[in-house]
C-alpha cells in the first residue's frame, strides 16, 4: 500500500468529516457585510454609503438599492482606470500587486482586473477545499501520490508600474503553497514559457519523466496538448504516456461539448470534476460524483446576486438594464437562468461577470453554467442561449455519430432575409444542407421560441463545416492562444465578417 497516499487520503477524509456545511445565506450575508466594512473607507464607500448601508435593517436589500450595476467598461471608466493608474483606497483598500489580464471571449483589447493579495488568499482557500472535496469521490490511496499537470497561461508575469500582470490562471499557479511544488507539473521553468506551442512542445518532450495522476485546465486546450503527447511519443492513447492517470479538472466552459473527443484520446474512463474559476475570482466547484453541478462558495470573500435572465431586463448588446431586478440566494429557484453579480475583495462592486447561471439545488448552491448573457441569440425572438445550443449539437452528435467540440454562429442576412449561420467544427462526411435541415429539427423540437421565429422573420439555418483546429488557430491570430482563452459561441456581425474571412484564407491555404 502507497503509505504517503494513504496519510494524505485519511487526512483530506478526516477534514471532510470535521468541517460542517456552512449556512449559506448566513455566510452570504456576513461576507456582505464584511465587505462594506473593509471598504468603507474606500473612495467608491464613501460615495455610495457603506457606513449608512451597514447602519440599515436589512444590509442586503439597502446594498441592492444604493449601488449601480456595473459591467467591466463601466467599472473600468469610472473607477478601475484609477486603479490602474497606481491610485490607493479606490474601490478597496490600498493598491493591488496584480491584474489579471482578461480578453474573455470578445475583443482583441485585454481587460486589466485587479486581483489584491486577499483575492489570492481566497483563490487558495478555494483550491484547497476542492481538494478536500476529493474525499467525496471514489479515488484509491495511490492516487493522491501522484502529479498534477495544470495547463494555463504563462506564470512569467510582466511587471508593469510596480505590479504584476498576467492572466489568472497563470497568477495563481505562481503562487501555489510551497508545499505543493512537487506535484506541481509542468513545473516552474515550462510554465514560464510564453509561447503555447513552444510550451506545449517541451511539455511533449517531457511527458514520460513525469506519472501525472490529474489535469487541469480549459477543454479546448487540453484536448490540443494531449494530443500533442499522444503524437510525439506515436502512442494509442494519453494512457500509454500517463497510466495512472484518473481525474480531469476542467473548467472555463462546460466540459459536454468536449467529452466525446475527449475521450477518445483516453484508454480507460477517468474522473471529470467542474471547477468555476474566472478572473474575478473563484466561484464554484464540483463537490460530489453524484452530479456534474457546482457548489457556489458562499464563505470566501465573494458575495452573489442574480438577475432573472429575461429578455426585459437585457440590452440588445447583452448589458444589463439598471432597472432591472436583483435577488439574493435566499430567492432563487431552480429551472430559471441567473444572470450573476459578484462583490469582491479585489474590489469589484455588483460586478456583471458576463456568465448566465442555473441552480439544480437551491438547498445545496449548486449551479451550472448555461451561457454568457452576449451570446444570448435573439435576433428575431429566437432566444436561444449557448446551454441549449449545446444541447443541440449533441442529439445532431449523437444522430450522425460525430464530434462537435467548437461552434460559432452569427445571425446573418441572405438575400435580406434572416439565418443563422453555424460554423460547425467537425470531420465528417455528411452534406451541409443536411447537418442544418437535423439542428433546425432539434431546435424547433427543444425551444418554444425557436419554433416561433423559425415561422416568422428567422427564415432559416445555414451550416458550414470545418476542422476543429480552425477554431484554435482562430484564437491564435487574436493573439488569445492558450490559457483561459474561450471561443465566442456567437458573433456579432462584424466579427463574423472576420471569422468568414479567416476561414475562407484559412482553408483555402
Amino acid at each position: 500500500m502507497e503509505i504517503i497516499g494513504s496519510i494524505i487520503k485519511g487526512a483530506i477524509n478526516l477534514k471532510g468529516a470535521l468541517t460542517s456545511e456552512p449556512n449559506h445565506l448566513d455566510t452570504q450575508q456576513k461576507v456582505l457585510e464584511q465587505l462594506l466594512k473593509t471598504a468603507s473607507e474606500t473612495d467608491f464607500g464613501k460615495k455610495y454609503g457603506f457606513e449608512r448601508i451597514l447602519k440599515s435593517k436589512d444590509v442586503q436589500k439597502e446594498f441592492a438599492s444604493k449601488v449601480p450595476y456595473f459591467d467591466y467598461h463601466q467599472l473600468l471608466e469610472q473607477w478601475w482606470h484609477r486603479v490602474i493608474d497606481g491610485e490607493e483606497n479606490v474601490t478597496w483598500p490600498g493598491s493591488p500587486d496584480y491584474f489579471a489580464l482578461s480578453s474573455g471571449t470578445t475583443g482583441k483589447k485585454s481587460k486589466r482586473i485587479p486581483v489584491t493579495n486577499e483575492m489570492i488568499e481566497s483563490i487558495r482557500s478555494a483550491g484547497i477545499k476542492q481538494v478536500e472535496a476529493l474525499s467525496n469521490f471514489d479515488l484509491p490511496a495511490s492516487f493522491f501520490e501522484k502529479e498534477i499537470m495544470m495547463l494555463g497561461s504563462s506564470t512569467d508575469l510582466q511587471e508593469k508600474d510596480g505590479h504584476l500582470e498576467g492572466e489568472i490562471s497563470g497568477i495563481s499557479a505562481s503562487n501555489i503553497p510551497f508545499w505543493f511544488e512537487g506535484f506541481y507539473k509542468p513545473g516552474k521553468e515550462i510554465a514560464q514559457i510564453d509561447d503555447w506551442d513552444r510550451r506545449v512542445q517541451r511539455i511533449a518532450e517531457k511527458a514520460k519523466d513525469w506519472d501525472i495522476g490529474a489535469l487541469s485546465g480549459i477543454p479546448s486546450w487540453m484536448e490540443l496538448m494531449l494530443q500533442k503527447v499522444i503524437e510525439y511519443h506515436n502512442a494509442e492513447t494519453i494512457h500509454d504516456i500517463w497510466p495512472n492517470l484518473q481525474v480531469y479538472t476542467s473548467g472555463g466552459v462546460a466540459f459536454a461539448p468536449y467529452e466525446k473527443s475527449f475521450n477518445n484520446l483516453l484508454e480507460d474512463p477517468i474522473t471529470v470534476i467542474d471547477t468555476y474559476l474566472a478572473s474575478e475570482g473563484f466561484i464554484a466547484y464540483q463537490e460530489r460524483p453524484e452530479t456534474d453541478a457546482m457548489k457556489l462558495i458562499t464563505d470566501n470573500g465573494v458575495y452573489f446576486e442574480f438577475v432573472p435572465f429575461q429578455s426585459e431586463f437585457i440590452n440588445q448588446d447583452g448589458s444589463l438594464k439598471q432597472d432591472a431586478p436583483s435577488i439574493t440566494l435566499a430567492e432563487v429557484k431552480t429551472d430559471q437562468d441567473y444572470v450573476l453579480l459578484m462583490s469582491t475583495v479585489s474590489g469589484a462592486w455588483r460586478y456583471i461577470i458576463g456568465d448566465t447561471i442555473e441552480f439544480t439545488d437551491v438547498a445545496r448552491a449548486e449551479i451550472r453554467i448555461t451561457g454568457r448573457t452576449k451570446f444570448f441569440l435573439n435576433v428575431v425572438g429566437s432566444q436561444l442561449s449557448v446551454n441549449k445550443m449545446n444541447a443541440a449539437l449533441r442529439e445532431i452528435e449523437e444522430k450522425f455519430d460525430l464530434e462537435i467540440p467548437e461552434f460559432t454562429l452569427s445571425a446573418t442576412r441572405i438575400n435580406d432575409e434572416f439565418h443563422h449561420h453555424w460554423y460547425l467544427g467537425t470531420e465528417t462526411s455528411v452534406e451541409n444542407f443536411v447537418l442544418a435541415e437535423a439542428l433546425d429539427e432539434v431546435l424547433k423540437k427543444t425551444n418554444k421560441n425557436y419554433k416561433v421565429a423559425r415561422n416568422k422573420a428567422l427564415k432559416g439555418i445555414k451550416v458550414t463545416t470545418v476542422p476543429s483546429s480552425t477554431f484554435s488557430e482562430w484564437s491564435g491570430s487574436q493573439k488569445k492562444k492558450g490559457g483561459q482563452v474561450k471561443m465566442e459561441r456567437v458573433m456579432s456581425e462584424e466579427k463574423f465578417a472576420e471569422w468568414e474571412a479567416f476561414v475562407s484564407e484559412n482553408i483555402s491555404n
